[in-house]
């Protein structure tokens, strides 16, 4: 049986665990031995040096610059404001599909929260299954399913706003899907040609003849 004293306990430990993990990635992000990690595409395209083959030893690890960890959130407003073909370029492709998985978990979960406090939420509330019952409950449980009795005309609701829920969520994975294989299209016709950017299927059968590989067929080595 959970509590609202519950809630709250687990709400404050995943807080204070994300966080810590966020202030590790900043602080993290700032050190200069770690230049290479947080920025790869800037040293591909040679717009950015390493920080720690110049200055003093003990600043090619350690940001010494302490106003840079007053202003180490400014990175995120200008991440979420710039422009994604912008942020493609400056980042790489995924770092703007990692965006967007958010904005997805947005777009998903705000209308089913707002449908279930709206619907499913006063139906559980204003039954008093619970209440008749010789059982122990707390008021969170009030809200939910268990605060129904069988046989009761409500599971409709409950039926009714499963389907809707999936039908949601459906629909909007299948859009975004469609978006990052349409990014991820135009992503690789605009870059160079690598090796890397193509796979062998397994159903290409290979064989050598005389030392002469069949038109189709594709050599291992």
């Amino acid at each position: 049986m959970a509590t609202l004293k519950d809630i709250e306990m687990a709400a404050t430990i995943n807080f204070l665990t994300a966080f810590a993990f966020f202030v590790a990635f900043a602080f993290l992000r700032l050190q200069p031995i770690n230049d290479r990690v947080y920025f790869p595409k800037w040293y591909l395209k040679g717009l950015r040096s390493s920080p720690s083959r110049s200055g003093a030893v003990v600043g090619r690890f350690v940001n010494l610059d302490f106003r840079a960890y007053l202003r180490f959130l400014k990175w995120m407003p200008a991440a979420l404001q710039m422009p994604e073909p912008e942020l493609i370029d400056h980042a790489g492709l995924d770092s703007a599909v990692y965006l967007r998985i958010y904005f997805v978990g947005l777009k998903i979960f705000v209308p089913i929260t707002f449908l279930a406090f709206a619907i499913i939420v006063p139906v559980n509330w204003t039954n008093g299954t619970l209440e008749r019952s010789n059982l122990t409950y707390s008021d969170i449980d009030k809200l939910s399913i268990s605060n129904i009795p069988l046989g009761s005309l409500r599971f409709w609701t409950h039926l009714v706003m499963a389907y809707v829920f999936t039908f949601w969520t459906c629909y909007v994975l299948k859009k975004e899907y469609e978006i990052v294989a349409s990014m991820r299209l135009h992503f690789l016709a605009s870059e160079k040609r690598r090796p890397d950017q193509f796979t062998v299927s397994s159903n290409f059968l290979y064989h050598q003849t005389n030392g002469i590989w069949a038109k189709g067929q594709v050599p291992v080595a």
